[in-house]
């Protein structure tokens, strides 16, 4: 491979997985690594106070209102706006901080506001501004403190306070609901394996077994929650990784096939046309 799409871990040599961080500063300090297409190994919910910009998320441009938060998931492919000066806040997390219990688990795989199926969660503040301004300098005073056996728990509950008012805001203000329950959660968990093994695993079987569901409940649950089949999810998946690396690298279209599992470049191109209806080369040049 001649290149990839650049990743980041979270910064050592903080006392917890978790930062509040001024946007405009993280903006300006960053500006050239956050302009070009890149993927973090933790969650982010970014508080644009102000600006205008078109915050991009895996080929998604999402106009941005002044005072609007959007919750990127780990792993998203997203770029800032160039153009465009930010102000407001941001805070990164990750599982390690977060998830200490099966039921911090189970929260944070149960939220829309990281696992929308269907689009990038974003809400508008608006009469909350107050409320999450409050928790936002609670957190600040909260790391300014010396480090104790508590500090950790105490951050964890503000974030998940913060969380739950987004997802009731996300909620009032999203016509495009999706019950929680067996068949979410049965999808979710499906997504999660999937992130994971999309390169070599292939099989809706083999997913149902790790599962511990039949292919029947499996296909059940994904036409419920997002009215496709386990077999498309699975295509899809591909093809958003395929159009990851034509677009955001400069490896070849048979380097490509290799990374994605295909044994033969001509079998990714065929793959690849047969969804888009363009050639793996055609995708990369429109881009």
């Amino acid at each position: 491979m001649t290149s990839n799409i650049k990743k980041y871990g979270f910064k050592e040599g903080v006392p917890h997985e978790f930062e509040l961080l001024d946007l405009g500063t993280h903006y300006a300090n960053l500006f050239d690594d956050l302009i070009i297409p890149h993927r973090t190994d933790f969650y982010q919910i970014i508080w644009f106070k102000s600006g205008r910009p078109k915050h991009m998320v895996d080929f998604h441009p999402i106009e941005i209102q002044p005072n609007s938060i959007l919750f990127v998931d780990k792993n998203s492919v997203q770029c800032y706006d160039s153009n465009e000066p930010i102000g407001g806040e941001i805070l990164l997390f990750t599982d390690n901080f977060f998830c200490k219990t099966e039921y911090d688990t189970k929260f944070l795989r149960s939220s829309m506001l990281f696992n929308d199926l269907h689009t990038i969660s974003s809400i508008e503040v608006k009469g909350l501004t107050s409320v999450f301004d409050s928790f936002m300098k609670l957190i600040k005073k909260e790391l300014t403190s010396d480090v104790d056996n508590y500090q950790s728990d105490i951050l964890r509950n503000y974030l998940q306070n913060l969380l739950l008012l987004s997802e009731r805001a996300r909620q009032n203000q999203n016509s495009t609901q999706i019950n929680k329950g067996s068949d979410l959660e049965c999808v979710i968990r499906f997504r999660d394996f999937l992130d994971k093994q999309y390169q070599t695993q292939k099989s809706v079987s083999k997913y149902a077994i790790q599962l511990n569901v039949t292919q029947k409940r499996l296909s059940n649950a994904t036409l419920k929650i997002m009215d496709i089949t386990p077999k498309q999810m699975i295509d899809a998946r591909i093809i958003l990784e395929a159009k990851r690396l034509l677009v955001h690298t400069t490896d070849s279209v048979k380097e490509i096939g290799y990374t994605l599992g295909f044994d033969e470049p001509t079998n990714f191109v065929k793959f690849f046309k047969k969804h888009q209806h363009i050639t793996p080369i055609e995708f990369r040049n429109r881009f």
